[in-house]
């Protein structure tokens, strides 16, 4: 049985995990382990599906709407025998045989999930709400990636897992924050209720190859102007704070968690901190030193520091980052000119 939760007081599930297929625990069969990962046509997603797919004992099954994910992302996986991709959307039910859960799927941009709240809103909740369902059926662990939303505009700061949040609940992110609350409650009232395997992961922000160019991400947003020569769009004050981790960091901090023995909530992310000028600063150098960096208005409930404290992946998963920022933008950089046609100048 997985560890008591590290958030709170929570009292250890009350009932023994279902049992998955009968294979697994077969004398003369060595079944593969099937892991089904929603969202995984998306920018965490696809890297996550890279690695599963290294192990080749795994089969891995996308579910994907493709609202801001892409089919060109796993298109080295399409046709593989241990790979099936199907165009599905989490609202509705899935029913497939398999041993984990990633869930992944949900807008995590504020131009994607502020263009259609009322959706967001109904993936985070009704979307784990089937996919716990499907989990609780056939006996699956379920990984939930949640975020560090869910502790709004801290108060605190770093922010560790015991904190509760600073949300404004009508607010204009809130589809996407108290949606992700609403789905961290589910996990732990199934995991109680029916002895559910879960594992919560709050990721912070990440970046890399394949994000949506534009994404409205501070990272894509400077690196896709760098690149076009168009100025650095910094909004004020620009003192606000962001951790950046590289998505191969990410990645590993998620398999780890999934596979190891503790529930979380647990903090996924890089603690060093930049505020949006250094951020942008950072970018010209590297990418372009003649654009000039401007100023532009702030968005609403936009939280004005974000660092998280990641003791407790070091201390449970033996985790942590391991790209710096001056190392990782480069390399997203070269995917976002290979996207944009447009080559670096000799």
């Amino acid at each position: 049985m997985a560890k008591e939760a590290s958030n709170g007081n929570h009292n250890s599930a009350t009932k023994a995990p279902p049992t998955p297929s009968p294979l697994r625990f077969s004398k003369y069969f060595q079944s593969n382990m099937r892991i089904l990962v929603t969202g995984g046509a998306g920018f965490i997603g696809s890297h996550l599906v890279d690695r599963l797919m290294e192990n080749e004992k795994n089969e891995v099954i996308v579910a994907d709407n493709y609202f801001t994910g892409s089919k060109d992302n796993l298109k080295k996986w399409i046709g593989h025998p241990r790979f099936e991709l199907i165009r599905h959307d989490v609202t509705e039910p899935l029913l497939v045989e398999v041993d984990q859960i990633y869930h992944l799927a949900c807008p995590a941009s504020p131009i994607f999930y502020k263009y259609n709240p009322v959706k967001t809103i109904k993936t985070n909740v009704i979307g784990t709400l089937n996919m716990l369902g499907l989990a609780k059926r056939v006996g699956a662990r379920i990984l939930l990636t949640s975020t560090s939303e869910v502790y709004g505009d801290p108060l605190v700061h770093p922010q560790d897992e015991s904190y509760w949040g600073n949300v404004n609940p009508i607010g204009v992110r809130s589809c996407y924050d108290e949606g992700k609350r609403v789905a961290e409650t589910l996990m732990f009232d199934y995991h109680r209720q029916h002895g559910i395997e879960i594992r919560i992961a709050r990721i912070f922000n990440t970046y890399g190859p394949r994000m949506n160019i534009d994404d409205g991400r501070v990272v894509s947003n400077f690196i896709a102007q760098a690149i076009r020569n168009e100025p650095l769009t910094v909004q004020a004050s620009g003192t606000q704070t962001r951790s950046f981790c590289y998505v191969s960091d990410m990645v590993d901090g998620l398999i780890r968690l999934m596979e190891g023995e503790n529930t979380g909530p647990i903090n996924i992310g890089n603690p060093g901190e930049f505020t949006m000028m250094e951020l942008a600063e950072t970018a010209k150098e590297l990418i372009n030193p003649q654009v000039e960096i401007i100023g532009v208005e702030n968005t609403p409930d936009d939280p004005r520091q974000r660092k998280p404290d990641i003791t407790k992946a070091k201390e449970l998963l033996g985790w942590e980052p391991k790209i710096k920022l001056r190392d990782g933008l480069p390399l997203m950089e070269e995917d976002f000119r290979r996207r944009l046609e447009v080559p670096r100048e000799n």
